[in-house]
Formats: C-alpha cells, sequence, structure tokens
C-alpha cells in the first residue's frame, strides 16, 4: 500500500480518536500536506510533510508508513517521524504552561471577588 487518504491516515496513526474528527480537523485548516490547505479525501504518499495544528501545540511530521487499519500504540512510531524542531518546541511550550499555573492554597478557604478579579488581571497580562 503506498497511498491512502488524509483523514484515514491521522485515524490510523492515532493522532485523532475518531475518524470524524480527523476529518473535522482538516476540513477547518488545521492541517496542512505540504505546506498546502487540503481535503479530508487527499491522497498521501510516504514522503509527505504533514502539519497539524492542535492548540496550544504543534506537530510537524513526515509520512514514513501507511496502514490500512488502525495500528496499536507500540507502532504508531512506524507511520510517522516527528521533526526534531517541533518536539522541543512543544516541551519548551509544556514547561512554559506548567510553570505560569496559579498554584492556589484551597486550606484557606473560598477566595473573593477581588482575589478573583486580580488573578484574572495578571493571566490577561502575561
Amino acid at each position: 500500500m503506498q497511498e491512502q487518504r488524509l483523514d484515514k491516515w491521522l485515524w490510523c496513526a492515532r493522532l485523532f480518536k475518531t475518524r470524524s474528527l480527523a476529518s473535522e480537523a482538516v476540513k477547518s485548516g488545521r492541517i496542512t500536506v505540504n505546506g498546502s490547505r487540503t481535503k479530508p479525501a487527499r491522497i498521501i504518499h510516504i514522503g509527505d510533510a504533514v502539519y497539524i495544528r492542535r492548540p496550544p501545540y504543534e506537530f510537524r511530521l513526515s509520512v514514513t508508513g501507511i496502514t490500512q487499519q488502525r495500528v496499536p500504540a507500540s507502532r504508531v512510531s512506524t507511520l510517522y517521524l516527528e521533526s526534531e524542531d517541533s518536539v522541543i518546541r512543544r516541551e519548551e511550550l509544556s514547561q512554559s504552561i506548567k510553570a505560569s499555573a496559579i498554584v492556589e492554597d484551597r486550606r484557606a478557604g473560598k477566595i473573593t471577588k477581588k482575589q478573583r478579579r486580580e488573578r484574572e488581571r495578571v493571566k490577561r497580562s502575561m
């Protein structure tokens, strides 16, 4: 097998939970193949570059395999290769999100309206 529909490949590679979710992501323009916006029925081949935006993360993949059926999670690495800069950016963003999380002490009780507004103001300024 040398080619497959884009939405089916995304589902088989476990990038989306259902094929319809993959199809909706393609229709909404969150997925591009070789730099151009596509349709769910687009045929992809080995070697194509796939760019996926799943806010806040972005994935840059290269298609290395095509399969007829959904593969187990242990075999997903045979279907695509993620670029090094994509992995680094996602890890940095993940660390940034974790670092910017507001940790509150629940033992102090419910926050007041003033405290909540102050927290929202701080979040918006970041």
